[in-house]
């Protein structure tokens, strides 16, 4: 038995022929249960670790049983042979075309992420939860274990993600309204999420046009930003740049800034438009750095060392603009997933900490932000155990017509952590000075522990 994509209760009883090969079940949480007369058996992956980067979150189908004769099964946990296409989007031709196009290449061309190195012992878990209850029963006590897949509200905290390609701005100008809500708004929700950090102008929109397309575009941007937060749900209008600072980077203010990625000849940095007010005309990296400086904005560069990032950010490590407190660190996102690491990504993302921090004494303190790198995004999905989040320490959600920067002086501070999910630490302290110093934390945690540390 297993809750398909709609939450409905399915159940094969093994009342047909023998099966050939391993029936593949699109369920809900990636949880299949074998239920028995006098007990039940719970199949499930790892969350987090399990599942590699991809673009999309489809449920591939995750767990399988097999019928293997009339007295024996089968079941365990799989990965899909291949990506298949999100459910294109789009009112007018265009949006449909160029969106149905952009499906096709995800399925076709974006299943890489997994790797397993020459001579390395690989951790292929799969848990296997045996339980005197029924079938329904014991799948509830097995999602404890994900706290429902769902990130819990922790107090004194706000729940973050970033880095996100949902389109919100093509989105509402193609339906014709900024009252239309996309799916990804209601799937973030459901997760306990409360920041959503969005980054539009990323294979949407027209981000290198000095103006006259861009702006009217970013204008619709923030209105559906400011039209679809509530007061537990903010919306930040960012976008993940690749202009003038090095690689890809995404970025956030505390407030709508209206600004384009070039500049002609004609234009200055700082324009007083008629319609939008004060806009910026970034012509080079000092400019976006003076930009992000007068404006309280922030950068940290996306997935540090691999894709668009390759090289980066050491290639920066002597720029003024990784010198600046404006240039937060880097993402932490668990791609390429290698199984014989025990951590989530403790070779590219740690060790880019590592480096980022050591460089250079006198640069600002450099942090990893947990990000998703996802475009469409739906209800059924299985979004969870791709997804990392920050918790961070901010007791009041500023609302969308309220100045955000608590969010972003809070994330300059480090006062956030990073988590899947299953491990919190609401409270954390370091006192003393030098070799003698006390590190008292306060941490939760659902799944056992396999080991702790201090760093």
């Amino acid at each position: 038995m297993w809750r398909d994509v709609a939450q409905a209760w399915q159940k094969y009883e093994f009342g047909g022929s023998p099966n050939e090969g391993p029936v593949g079940l699109r369920a809900r949480n990636r949880l299949a249960v074998a239920e028995g007369n006098t007990g039940s058996l719970a199949v499930f992956p790892a969350p987090h670790k399990f599942f590699f980067a991809r673009e999309i979150e489809l449920n591939l189908g995750y767990v399988w049983y097999r019928k293997n004769d009339e007295k024996t099964f089968s079941l365990g946990v799989r990965q899909a042979e291949h990506e298949e296409m999100y459910h294109p989007f789009g009112v007018s031709d265009e949006i449909w075309k160029k969106r149905s196009a952009q499906a096709r290449n995800f399925a076709l061309g974006n299943f890489a992420l997994y790797n397993a190195p020459p001579g390395t012992l690989q951790r292929m878990a799969v848990y296997y939860y045996v339980s005197p209850q029924n079938g329904a029963a014991t799948a509830d006590e097995v999602l404890k274990f994900t706290n429902g897949d769902r990130y819990p509200a922790l107090a004194g905290h706000q729940v973050a993600v970033g880095h996100f390609h949902t389109h919100f701005h093509e989105q509402v100008l193609d339906a014709g309204s900024i009252d239309f809500q996309p799916p990804w708004i209601p799937t973030f929700r459901a997760l306990g999420i409360n920041i959503a950090m969005m980054s539009d102008f990323h294979g949407d929109g027209h981000p290198d046009d000095h103006g006259p397309l861009r702006l009217p575009e970013h204008k619709a941007y923030f209105d559906a930003c400011r039209r679809h937060s509530d007061k537990d749900f903010l919306i930040v209008p960012g976008e993940e740049p690749d202009a003038h600072l090095g690689g890809h980077y995404s970025s956030a203010f505390p407030k709508p800034v209206y600004w384009t990625h070039t500049r002609k000849p004609d234009q200055s940095f700082v324009e007083q438009h008629p319609q939008f007010g004060k806009v910026y005309h970034v012509g080079n990296a000092a400019e976006e750095l003076e930009m992000l400086k007068q404006e309280n904005g922030l950068v940290w560069q996306a997935y540090p060392r691999t894709k668009g990032s390759s090289g980066y950010p050491e290639a920066l490590r002597n720029t003024a603009h990784f010198q600046s407190d404006r240039y937060l660190g880097a993402s932490f996102q668990s791609l390429p997933v290698d199984l014989s690491e025990e951590r989530l990504c403790e070779v590219r993302c740690l060790g880019t900490l590592d480096d980022m921090n050591n460089w250079n004494a006198a640069s600002p303190r450099k942090f990893l932000v947990a990000k998703g790198d996802t475009y469409a995004k739906f209800p059924d999905d299985e979004t969870y155990p791709h997804l990392m989040v920050n918790y961070v320490k901010l007791a009041k959600l500023p609302r969308c017509d309220e100045d955000w920067t608590p969010i972003l002086q809070a994330m300059r501070a480090g006062e956030f952590f990073v988590s899947s999910g299953e491990v919190l630490i609401p409270e954390f302290q370091v006192t003393g000075q030098g070799a003698q110093r006390n590190v008292s934390a306060t941490v939760q945690w659902t799944y056992p522990l396999e080991f702790v540390e201090v760093v």
